[in-house]
């Protein structure tokens, strides 16, 4: 294997309901809502990258309070081959780590909905991150 993840954590998290006016209709306006995922990257030293995967729910509909739901899942990956292609490292970054790393990120969120008293949250177990990537290159 070419790399390995040397460290995790939660670099950023955002869970704010800004009443209960806002609490009580969520369970109502959750259809309204849908689960974003973004991935980034920064260069940490020689061969440790940070691979940042972003999870929120958003909105497009104005209409309506929003609740602010945002986590940012820190991923540190060591790469133990100086010769990796950008192709392959790209590869890595957006398909690899994200798969290996979803399943806890998904977790953590489920848990902060469900102990905030929303037990009808629904989140795919399963993301085709390399699907997500082959759709973004067609793009």
């Amino acid at each position: 294997m070419s790399y390995k993840i040397i460290g995790k954590y939660i670099k950023k998290l955002n869970f704010n309901i800004p009443n209960a006016k806002t609490f009580f209709l969520l369970s109502k306006n959750i259809s309204n809502y849908k689960i974003g995922i973004d991935i980034k990257s920064t260069q940490v030293k020689d061969n440790i990258i940070e691979v940042l995967t972003t999870l929120s729910l958003t909105t497009s509909k104005e209409d309506f309070e929003k609740i602010d739901t945002k986590i940012v899942y820190s991923a540190v990956v060591e790469f133990n081959n100086n010769k990796i292609s950008k192709e392959e490292m790209e590869k890595i970054i957006l398909i690899k780590v994200p798969s290996e790393i979803y399943s806890e990120l998904r977790l953590i969120f489920i848990f902060l909905f469900e102990n905030s008293g929303f037990k009808d949250v629904k989140i795919n177990k399963i993301v085709d991150f390399e699907k997500l990537y082959n759709q973004k290159k067609i793009q």
